[in-house]
C-alpha cells in the first residue's frame, strides 16, 4: 500500500474512531437523577431554540429523569407551546400545568427552568404578514400559574432559574410585579438588542422598530452599521457604532471570584435581547457593559440609564433562585452532538478566538454557568 494512502486511511480511521470513544465515554459517565421542568411559551419552530441549547447541557452532562433515568428531550420534556406536524398546517398543542397541580407539582420538581414567556405571535407565526408594526398575541405571557409555580418552588427552597423577558409585554403588570418581588429585583421597563446592521433591509431586523422611532423623534431613520437598540413601551433609543458606541457589542463583565465560582470568562460578548434590572439587595454574578463614547453617555444620562447593569443575579434569601437578565438560552446546536463527551474543547470548529465572537458565549460563559449552578444544586439534594 502506497504510503499517501495508508495516511488517509489512518486519518479517516481517527476522524471516526474519536467520536465512538467519546460516545462511550458519554455513556458510562454518572448519571446526575433530577426532576428538572422547562417552561417555554416561544416555540414558532420545530427547532424550539429558545429551550434546545439547555436540553443539550442536560443531556451533556448526564442529568437525568429521576423515575426511569433517561435523558431529557427538548421535542417533549417541556411546557408550553409546541407546534405540530406538518408546521405548514399551523396546528400546535399547549401542555400547561393547572391551578390545581401547584402544590403536588412543585413538591416532586427540583428544578424549574423559565426560560421564555414571550409568546407566539400573529406575525412570527403565519409567513406572509405585514411586519412593520406588531402583532397580536396568539400565546404567551408569565401568568399567575406560573407566579405561584415559582413562589411554591421558593417556599421549599428549591432551584428556580428565569430568563429575560419574564416582566415585560405581554406579562400582565400585576403578575409582573409580584414576580418582581419575588425574586427580589425590580425591572426598569428598558430593554435591548444587539443588531449586527441597523439597516432596514438586513433580514429580520424588526421593521416595527422604526415606525416607533419616527413617532418619538420625528425624525427618519437613518441608522446603517451595527448597533443597539433600547426601548421602553413608549420610548425608543438607537446607539450606532462609531456615533454611540466604541464596541457596538456588549460585553458580560464577571468578577475574578465569580469566574473561579461558575468557570466563566471575565469577558465575553452577547448579542441576543436583554433587559435592565435594579438588583436591589440580590447577589450580582455578572454585568452587562456598553461601551460608550461621550455623545453615548449624554444619551444614556439623559434617560437616567447607566452602561453597566445586572447580567446574571441571585436573590439572597435562599440563594436558589436566579434571573439571567438576558436572552441566553437561545443558542443553535446540533443536538446530536450532546452525547459525544467534551465536544465543547473543540474551540476551532465551534467559535472563534475573535472575543467579539458572538458563539463564544454559549461554550465559554453559558455552559459552565449552567452547569455548575445544576451540579452544585445536584450536590445538595444527594447529601441530603
Amino acid at each position: 500500500m502506497k504510503k499517501p494512502l495508508l495516511i488517509i486511511i489512518i486519518i479517516l480511521v481517527v476522524i471516526f474512531a474519536l467520536p465512538a470513544v467519546n460516545f462511550i465515554r458519554w455513556i458510562f459517565q454518572e448519571k446526575k437523577p433530577m426532576d428538572i421542568v422547562v417552561l417555554n411559551k416561544t416555540v414558532p419552530t420545530l427547532e424550539r431554540l429558545k429551550h434546545k441549547s439547555f436540553h443539550w447541557i442536560l443531556t451533556s452532562e448526564r442529568f437525568v429523569k429521576k423515575g426511569k433515568k433517561t435523558s431529557y428531550s427538548y421535542k417533549k420534556d417541556y411546557f408550553g407551546f409546541s407546534p405540530t406536524r406538518p408546521l405548514r398546517e399551523k396546528g400546535s398543542t399547549r401542555k400547561e400545568y393547572r391551578l390545581a397541580e401547584m402544590i403536588d407539582l412543585p413538591e416532586k420538581t427540583d428544578v424549574l427552568y423559565i426560560a421564555d414567556t414571550y409568546g407566539v405571535f400573529f406575525n412570527d407565526w403565519y409567513s406572509g404578514i405585514n411586519k412593520s408594526r406588531r402583532s397580536r398575541k396568539i400565546y404567551g405571557g408569565l401568568n399567575n400559574n406560573d407566579y405561584l409555580f415559582i413562589s411554591e418552588m421558593k417556599n421549599r427552597n428549591k432551584l428556580v432559574i428565569l430568563e429575560y423577558n419574564s416582566f415585560d409585554y405581554p406579562t400582565a403588570q400585576f403578575e409582573s410585579v409580584r414576580t418582581q418581588e419575588k425574586l427580589g429585583i425590580n425591572f426598569s421597563g428598558w430593554t435591548g438588542k444587539y443588531f449586527e446592521k441597523l439597516d432596514t433591509v438586513a433580514p429580520d431586523f424588526p421593521i416595527w422598530l422604526t415606525a416607533m422611532y419616527r413617532k418619538q423623534h420625528k425624525q427618519p431613520w437613518t441608522f446603517k452599521k451595527a448597533g443597539i437598540v433600547l426601548l421602553t413601551e413608549k420610548n425608543i433609543i438607537v446607539l450606532e457604532e462609531g456615533t454611540h458606541l466604541k464596541n457596538p457589542l456588549p460585553l458580560i463583565l464577571t468578577d475574578s471570584a465569580n469566574c473561579a465560582k461558575y468557570g466563566v470568562p471575565s469577558s465575553v460578548a452577547f448579542n441576543n435581547w436583554f433587559d435592565i434590572i435594579d438588583p436591589l439587595n440580590s447577589n450580582v454574578i455578572s454585568r452587562f457593559r456598553i461601551e460608550t463614547t461621550a455623545l453615548g453617555d449624554t444619551l444614556f444620562e439623559k434617560n437616567s440609564l447607566d452602561n453597566e447593569f445586572p447580567a446574571v443575579i441571585r436573590e439572597q434569601t435562599t440563594n436558589n433562585l436566579y434571573y439571567f437578565a438576558g436572552d441566553f438560552a437561545s443558542n443553535k446546536v446540533w443536538n446530536c452532538t450532546s452525547r459525544i463527551k467534551s465536544f465543547e474543547k473543540l474551540k476551532g470548529i465551534l467559535y472563534s478566538s475573535n472575543p467579539n465572537d458572538p458563539r463564544r458565549f454559549y461554550w465559554l460563559y453559558y455552559k459552565p454557568l449552567i452547569n455548575t449552578i445544576l451540579t452544585d444544586y445536584y450536590n445538595t439534594i444527594k447529601s441530603n
